[in-house]
């Protein structure tokens, strides 16, 4: 699956896959807990829906990015 880097995944936090992709791999995140409970950029902390279905319900989530990072797809 091809994802748009600038595709807004946190709403709640205006964080796009790239913004995400950038945490990751800055502060060496390898599960959803350690990106979800750091203080650096928080996301996933209000709506929730980006830790699950999407914001459009579209499977577009933070578990998703850090999948693709996990996998060197970003």
């Amino acid at each position: 699956m091809r994802v748009d880097s600038q595709t807004l995944i946190c709403h709640c936090n205006y964080l796009t896959v790239a913004d995400i992709a950038t945490v990751i791999k800055e502060n060496g995140f390898s599960t959803l807990e350690e990106l979800l409970e750091q203080d650096i950029c928080p996301m996933g902390d209000k709506c929730e829906a980006c830790r699950d279905e999407g914001y459009e319900n579209d499977g577009l989530n933070i578990p998703m990015v850090l999948s693709m990072v996990k996998r060197g797809a970003l």
